[in-house]
């Protein structure tokens, strides 16, 4: 099955999840997180605005202020297919971006090398337990993972855990994936 219509099958199973499943799942997805030990260490935490379907990263963000942990949201940047990381104290600071994305408002944040990321979240359409991760296609994680220093980890509900991918050479894997109630430790 080629990439695009994997994302169709699983953007499909994921719109079928009721408000209640969502929130259970996310939740859970959350708790087990939290119990990582590089969550724990992390002083620095990059992480997208999440959009339903995709695992609710609020409460997530919520925990990082509450712990004292600086928040990176991530911001695209169209022109070079690259990321760039604004630290967000308050969910003030972002606003609708790049495809519809909720992303730090640029003007009301400090940007944030992606050095001092310890622990980053990165979104994906679809993983396997083994770290290869089906992004949305636009190749912007594939080019950030390579030069990043800290752990990746993604969260996953198991409607997106499938047992292979297509990977092409440029595509880059994920050290863990946090599922619900299980971490997968992948690379």
């Amino acid at each position: 099955m080629d990439k695009n219509t994997l994302r169709k099958k699983v953007r499909n199973q994921l719109s079928k999840l009721t408000k209640g499943q969502y929130e259970q799942k996310s939740k859970k997805i959350a708790e087990t997180l939290f119990e990582l030990a590089e969550w724990k260490q992390a002083k620095w935490i990059g992480i997208t605005i999440s959009i339903f379907p995709e695992v609710n990263t609020y409460p997530i963000i919520e925990k990082a202020w509450e712990l004292g942990k600086g928040v990176a949201a991530v911001k695209c940047v169209p022109k070079t297919k690259g990321l760039e990381f604004y630290q967000i104290r308050d969910f003030s600071q972002i606003g609708k971006g790049f495809y519809g994305l909720y992303e730090p408002i640029v003007e009301q944040t400090v940007k944030i090398d992606t050095k001092d990321i310890d622990l980053l979240i990165v979104p994906g359409v679809a993983f396997t337990t083994e770290g290869k991760r089906l992004g949305v296609g636009g190749g912007y994680y594939d080019r950030l993972l390579p030069t990043f220093s800290g752990t990746t980890v993604a969260l996953a509900f198991c409607e997106q855990l499938l047992d292979d991918l297509p990977m092409d050479s440029h595509d880059q894997y994920i050290q863990k994936i946090i599922g619900e109630g299980i971490t997968y430790h992948c690379v």
